[in-house]
């Protein structure tokens, strides 16, 4: 064995042992809390053999055979030891995606949670997968730094498991008394309901957003197409037919990130072939069987309608009919619609703005978009949302990131909105639906959007 491959092995041997207590947790598990300043820079990647399929075991990988050095720059572009160069992005606060060379690495970053007590090592990451761009010759690797990065703390609150929801009715008279735009009402099953039921259906914990990304600025050619688009957009009714799927209800499971993630595939499909592909994609396949999200204590679009969707495919609800709670994986044989490509809207995150929204949702169809939920939220029931700033003083209240689908855009009086579908059953809101307020990143709205290709 040559002397840079016996140091490479150390390297690698060394790494994994440090890593050994972060390993030992669920992988999709992640309260790790990691900026675009911690990540970007110098990294070594330690790369297992490429000869795996995407039934690949990366919990702990085997030795390695490649060591890679990767410099992360702004805002997107990854180069090699040798100067090869290829992009990436940060997804949300939990790793980082990068395509070079012909082939994708992603991993979460790593972290230690001591009973909510977590540590976030943005220096280094869990192992992770990596595959060609085809999708084949997966491995397993880890990374680190090679400029070391002191760990950060947070604490996660407890969840309230048996404390139930008790609406505040005087909460209620202030939001009306306070908004014109829109009005809160009572929604009684809420109060069968308890706090944690409630925050898994806002989105779930560990769906959470800690350092959301503000609206990238619009650059003139931007603005110059979007004021060519119709002043008004609705792909529930184009020419009188609609391409948005039926409204479902996620429970008290966070799996909302997979019912917005399916819905905009559901909804491409049809619009690509004039409505001849009308199909329900199971959640439930991705609660259970997706290594990038957490399945009912939440997850992310990017790493469902996108990875999940592109490397394992998504399969009809009927195969897999939605239960709202974490079971078991078992193998499906089923037809597959798998994705082409997919993205943040503006190519990474941080790049996405209203108008860059606007373009692509009429070009390609609606779009997956994560946001803030506040306690106000859950009590809308009509008009056009935005926060109003007011707590509920009598109920534990968690803000967290909850994904929904959006399906168009409109003007009213004056105030611009979207046109949002949620999973909360067709008997919340407007029939499901939500307008919020558009133009101003209310509650982060515009700034983290996901699209993705399907193929029929």
């Amino acid at each position: 064995m040559g002397k840079a491959k016996r140091i490479a092995k150390v390297m690698f041997l060394c790494f994994v042992l440090l890593n050994l207590e972060y390993v030992s947790v669920t992988m999709g598990d992640t309260p790790a809390n990691c900026t675009y300043e911690e990540v970007i820079g110098s990294w070594y990647f330690f790369e297992s053999e490429r000869s795996g399929d995407s039934s690949i075991n990366c919990t702990i990988p085997g030795p390695t055979i490649h060591t890679l050095q990767m410099t992360l720059l702004f805002p997107d572009v990854v180069v090699d030891q040798y100067g090869n160069k290829g992009f990436w992005t940060v997804v949300y606060n939990q790793g980082f995606e990068m395509v070079i060379n012909y082939r994708k690495y992603y991993a979460f970053s790593a972290y230690k949670n001591s009973h909510g007590n977590v540590t976030s090592m943005c220096d280094r990451t869990l192992p992770g997968w990596s595959h060609d761009v085809l999708g084949n010759n997966w491995a397993c690797y880890v990374g680190k730094k090679i400029t070391s990065f002191p760990p950060k703390h947070h604490v996660e609150k407890l969840m309230l498991e048996k404390t139930l929801h008790k609406t505040n009715f005087a909460f209620l008279h202030k939001i009306n008394s306070k908004s014109s735009s829109w009005k809160a009402r009572w929604y009684p099953e809420y109060d069968k309901l308890t706090i944690s039921q409630l925050l898994k259906q806002r989105g779930g914990r560990k769906s959470r957003v800690n350092n959301r990304p503000k609206a990238a600025p619009v650059t003139i050619g931007i603005k110059m197409l979007a004021a060519q688009l119709p002043e008004e957009f609705d792909w529930r009714n184009i020419n009188g037919v609609n391409y948005v799927s039926s409204v479902r209800n996620q429970g008290s499971c966070g799996s909302c990130y997979s019912f917005a993630s399916l819905g905009m595939i559901e909804s491409r499909l049809q619009i690509m072939t004039n409505n001849s592909v009308q199909v329900q994609l199971s959640p439930q396949d991705v609660i259970s069987c997706s290594e990038y999200s957490q399945g009912c204590e939440g997850g992310f679009p990017y790493l469902v309608a996108g990875k999940y969707a592109q490397d394992f495919g998504l399969i009809p609800e009927k195969c897999n009919p939605y239960k709202g709670k974490d079971e078991p994986c078992s193998e499906k044989k089923c037809a597959r619609y798998y994705t082409a490509d997919y993205s943040y809207i503006g190519g990474f995150y941080g790049a996405c703005n209203e108008e860059l929204m606007r373009i692509q949702l009429v070009k390609n169809g609606p779009l997956a978009v994560s946001f803030e939920v506040y306690n106000d939220f859950m009590y809308y029931s009509s008009g056009i949302y935005h926060h109003t700033g007011l707590k509920d003083a009598l109920n534990f209240f968690e803000e967290t990131n909850h994904a929904v689908l959006l399906v168009g855009y409109g003007v009213s009086n004056g105030e611009k909105f979207w046109i949002v579908k949620n999973s909360w059953g067709s008997k919340w809101g407007e029939n499901g639906f939500f307008r919020i307020r558009r133009g101003t990143n209310e509650c982060g709205f515009e700034s983290m959007a996901v699209e993705a290709t399907p193929i029929p």
